[in-house]
């Protein structure tokens, strides 16, 4: 079948000139025979691909460069799950300890929740052993413990001093009878001294005590 319908027809004996066999030229279309409407088609006379036309084994790969793609046109219902590899994706980074992060790269949920873990440390309760010291999320460490101390002072010193200073402490009786009167003895527990290393504390008996640091 003619895949190609003539510019002009020729009748039996009828000269031949020049400006006829322009016609047959000039004049030619593409009959429908030359598509097969799946992968190409006709418009206004002339051949053009379709959709499925255009297929994976059909585009060399060095065709598809960055320039030849609209930004636009890249969108996430564009792009299936299963073609995004880390092979593919050069600024993702899978780095548990982040030290090839940059500024414009990401990170794997995985990297970032073992750096986290390992950055931030801290405890949780139902892991928690009884440790003299805790490091809290933001950095703090708390230490506590319980001391039997006299009204004149008792040291306390800590299993593992404070990397950088002690700022703060505190301590209480832990029954009613440290209560109890004694001489020159206020009714309470104190602290009357507080360093990296440890804490003085004041009693007429068992206290509790908590410092915290850095």
């Amino acid at each position: 079948m003619a895949i190609i319908n003539k510019g002009k027809s020729f009748a039996n004996g009828e000269q031949l000139t020049a400006d006829k066999l322009n016609q047959v030229i000039d004049n030619a279309t593409f009959t429908t025979s030359a598509v097969d409407n799946v992968s190409t088609q006709l418009s206004g006379g002339s051949i053009v691909v379709k959709d499925g036309g255009v297929t994976t084994a059909k585009l060399n790969d060095g065709a598809v460069t960055t320039a030849k793609i609209a930004d636009s046109n890249v969108t996430t219902v564009k792009i299936a799950n299963a073609n995004v590899t880390f092979a593919k994706l050069t600024d993702v980074i899978d780095d548990d300890t982040m030290s090839t992060a940059t500024d414009t790269t990401l990170a794997t949920s995985e990297s970032i929740k073992a750096y986290v873990d390992a950055t931030v440390g801290g405890f949780t309760p139902s892991t928690y052993a009884g440790e003299e010291s805790v490091t809290l999320p933001n950095g703090l460490i708390m230490k506590f413990g319980t001391v039997t101390a006299g009204i004149a002072g008792t040291p306390v010193s800590f299993a593992t001093a404070f990397p950088t200073a002690a700022i703060w402490a505190s301590a209480c009786p832990n029954s009613s009878e440290d209560l109890t009167q004694g001489t020159g003895y206020s009714g309470k527990a104190s602290v009357d001294s507080l360093s990296t290393s440890g804490v003085n504390v004041s009693c007429n008996g068992s206290a509790y005590w908590q410092a915290i640091g850095y």
